[in-house]
């Protein structure tokens, strides 16, 4: 093999000696010859030569620059010819890689090449004779660079994750890596081939895992994988070119750390078969005991996660298993109460499994189940109310010392000998009293419903029970007394103030109802009317009922001067005897309004003041008003007396802010001859038509026919210039309608037809015997120029 390998290293450096060291080809310009002639006159021409790529070897160590051709055109003999060659590596970037000798055209390389960084060039060579003509038409020249094996094969990564469960079988895919050559893949350069150099640990032998060569797939080679034994394997893996030559081909690594997943392959184990524990009685959320448990699983996965269940024992549900997520344990809590005096022991079984199921083939372990013996622990419990809250039911207004009911407690330690006492707690109204030996509730003071202890017909007291035990125990219980109503409280009448009018009108009555404490069906409907004393009463008023709850006051005469009154009516209820009350409403009879509401008069009428009164409250007013408008006068006075004072500084000299009216809107006198109307718009056109001759300026363009501006003819003499701007002047001044403001005036004629051509050919330097003495003759406008051209002098 190695001589094999060492004899293909020798072929390809001979190769490449003989590619570098052979002597160069000349190329010759192709040239298209005529071959044959048809009968028509016809002549097949000859297909072109194909010129051969060039093939030159990357890295060659020189000595540069080495030449590659020699380019030359059959017409070098009749004629000199000029060689050169254009093309990226030559005239264009890279520039400078080639070159040509222009004489001998003999083409070079000029340093090492890199076919990593371009593998190939498109030269054209060139032929023209001493004058730059072409002689030859261009030959394209390809130049390829020879690959050498100078790149090692380079991983994407240096360390490669990845994964496999435990127990797989052979054969299954782990991780791929992955490596690239930079050299030509086509070439064994860039074939690369992949091997396991090692493995760690060997257990459970040295080769677990194998590798595709050409795509760098890891499978398992064999079964035994157990994360609870060795949780991960770490691989270096080599690449090597070459097609994997180990010889002459290069080589890398890599390091692939292989993690070995968990299954459900370790069911949990109880530690021991029997676990116990202590609760006392009566109470709740305790922990009795710690269930432990083992599971070689991975920790705090669903594989390790201990579920427990209590299987048997715990008819009642007092205990529940919950799981420490720490440390994996089953806490044994009580979740209902147990009582000793009923049950002093449990003898629990309980089962623990994992979170997720076992993988498949694995047996549950019978250390799984185990049981659990809890002892009740004795207290000494408070004493308790068999009925609480006790309710009873009694009539209000029972005599103080009857007896209402029995409240006892119990003492629920049947294997303790123990008394228990009954204090009172709480007695709002304090109309109870117990016996603490054996509660009998007796009352103290006569029960009312409409108290302000009693809520909803309901009156509450709380006891206190407690025995003798160590250490003492008390428990309280409540009595609810649920009284029934009475007729013992007499109706109320509902106002005790209203006003009517003086006078009997329809909507002048007096809606009154009544109120009572008591409850059905000692309430309404009930009964109102009018006391026979004194007669005044039913003489001037009367009452009607308009429902069983309402009734209605009003004026029996049709007017009653205007006071208070204080009428007394008779309410009754319904009750079984009845109750009935005087009850007075204070009346205020008053004036009123066409809207039948009291006047402010008839108000104070009706509140009992005299006529005496009423006059010192209108003499009040008056004197109020009076001075009221004593100081209104006296303030302006002040005001026109400071008026009337002399300023201090002379009023031209006055600073203060004032409006000035200025009445002339003109400069003077000499100013009065203008007609301001002209800065005014006008409403009609008539005194701009008829106004004389002259310069008109309006704000808006008058609605008349435009001047007419003179046209010159199309061939006039010289000397027409300076009479036809005249007249377009003169008419501009008196055209109505030219704008009230300066403006440009834009004259549409420019002089065409004039002999001249354009002012602009007039210049210093013209060699003509022009006459130019007729520019004296335009105006003062024209002088200056008449003084250039026609020998005047300046000014």
């Amino acid at each position: 093999m190695i001589c094999v390998a060492f004899s293909f290293q020798i072929g390809i450096e001979e190769m490449l000696s003989r590619v570098w060291d052979s002597p160069p080809r000349v190329i010759k310009f192709l040239r298209k010859h005529q071959r044959g002639s048809s009968a028509n006159g016809l002549r097949r021409q000859k297909r072109d030569w194909v010129i051969p790529p060039i093939n030159v070897p990357e890295n060659s160590r020189g000595p540069f620059p080495h030449m590659l051709v020699r380019i030359r055109s059959d017409q070098d003999k009749d004629v000199g010819i000029r060689y050169s060659i254009t093309g990226a590596g030559a005239d264009q970037p890279p520039s400078g890689i080639y070159n040509i000798d222009p004489i001998s055209g003999n083409m070079f390389v000029t340093q090492p090449l890199d076919r990593e960084e371009r593998a190939s060039f498109h030269l054209r060579a060139h032929a023209v004779d001493m004058n730059g003509n072409q002689v030859e038409n261009p030959i394209d020249l390809y130049i390829y660079v020879i690959d050498m094996n100078d790149n090692r094969p380079e991983f994407q990564n240096q360390v490669y994750n990845g994964s496999v469960a435990e127990g797989s079988k052979p054969g299954s895919s782990v991780m791929q890596v992955t490596a690239t050559d930079s050299d030509d893949s086509t070439t064994a350069n860039g074939m690369v081939r992949y091997r396991i150099l090692s493995q760690s640990p060997h257990s459970p032998i040295p080769n677990m895992f194998t590798i595709n060569s050409e795509t760098g797939d890891i499978v398992t080679v064999a079964a035994g994988l157990d994360r609870e034994v060795i949780s991960q394997y770490t691989i270096i893996v080599q690449a090597t070119d070459m097609e994997g030559n180990l010889n002459f081909g290069l080589s890398n690594t890599a390091t692939a750390l292989i993690s070995i997943t968990d299954i459900n392959d370790n069911p949990p184990e109880l530690t021991v078969r029997t676990f116990s524990g202590e609760v006392p009685e009566n109470k709740v959320n305790v922990v009795v005991t710690n269930l432990t448990v083992v599971d070689r699983d991975q920790p705090h996965s669903p594989n390790w996660n201990a579920v427990y269940r209590i299987v048997s024992g715990d008819p009642s549900g007092h205990f529940t298993i919950r799981t420490n997520p720490i440390t994996n344990e089953g806490m044994l809590t009580v979740v209902k109460p147990v009582d000793f005096e009923f049950n002093r022991a449990f003898m629990l079984t309980v089962v623990v499994s994992n979170q997720a199921h076992l993988a498949s083939g694995i047996q549950s372990s019978l250390q799984s189940t185990a049981g659990v013996t809890i002892s009740v622990q004795d207290v000494n419990e408070p004493p308790v109310f068999p009925v609480n809250p006790k309710v009873i039911r009694f009539e209000e207004g029972v005599p103080a010392g009857t007896t209402l009911t029995v409240f006892a407690a119990q003492d629920p330690d049947h294997f303790i000998h123990q008394t228990s006492q009954i204090w009172r707690l709480s007695d709002p109204a304090n109309w109870l009293k117990i016996n603490r030996t054996n509660g009998q509730i007796t009352t103290m003071a006569l029960l009312d419903r409409e108290s302000i202890y009693v809520k909803n017909n309901v009156y509450e007291a709380t006891f206190l029970a407690f025995d003798n035990g160590s250490p003492q125990a008390s428990g309280t219980g409540t009595l609810q007394i649920n009284l029934i109503d009475v007729n013992d409280n007499a109706p109320v009448l509902i106002p005790r103030e209203a006003q009517v009018c003086e006078r009997a009108r329809p909507n002048s009555r007096i809606n009154i109802t009544a109120s009572d404490a008591d409850a059905e069906p000692n309430i309404g409907p009930f009964v109102f009317e009018l006391p026979s004393f004194p007669a005044s009463v039913r003489r001037n008023w009367t009452i009607s009922r308009l429902n069983g709850d309402y009734a209605q006051l009003r004026l029996r005469i049709p007017y009653l001067e205007a006071s208070v009154y204080e009428i007394p009516i008779i309410v009754s209820d319904s009750g079984n005897p009845p109750l009935s009350n005087r009850s007075v409403i204070r009346v205020k009879v008053c004036p009123c309004d066409d809207n039948g509401d009291c006047s402010a008069t008839g108000a104070v009428a009706a509140a009992g003041l005299g006529t005496g009164a009423i006059i010192a409250i209108l003499i009040c007013i008056i004197i109020l008003l009076s001075m009221v408008l004593l100081f209104v006068v006296w303030m302006k006075r002040r005001e026109k007396e400071r008026q009337a004072k002399p300023l201090l500084i002379d009023p031209e000299d006055d600073v203060r802010d004032n409006i000035l009216k200025y009445d002339e809107e003109g400069g003077g006198e000499e100013d009065q001859d203008y007609d301001l109307s002209q800065l005014q718009q006008p409403e009609s056109l008539d005194h701009i038509i008829n106004k004389p001759t002259g310069v008109r300026r309006v704000d808006e363009r008058p609605v008349i026919a435009e001047s007419q501006y003179p046209v010159r003819p199309s061939l006039p003499h010289p000397g027409d210039i300076g009479d036809f701007i005249n007249d377009g002047l003169r008419a501009a001044d008196n055209d109505p309608t030219a704008p009230p403001y300066d403006s440009l005036l834009v004259f549409d004629y420019e002089g065409s037809g004039s002999t001249a051509g354009s002012v602009s050919s007039l210049n210093s330097t013209s060699s003509g015997d022009q006459d130019y003495d007729y520019l004296n003759d335009w105006g003062p406008r024209f002088k200056k120029l008449a003084d250039l051209y026609g020998g005047g002098d300046d000014d």
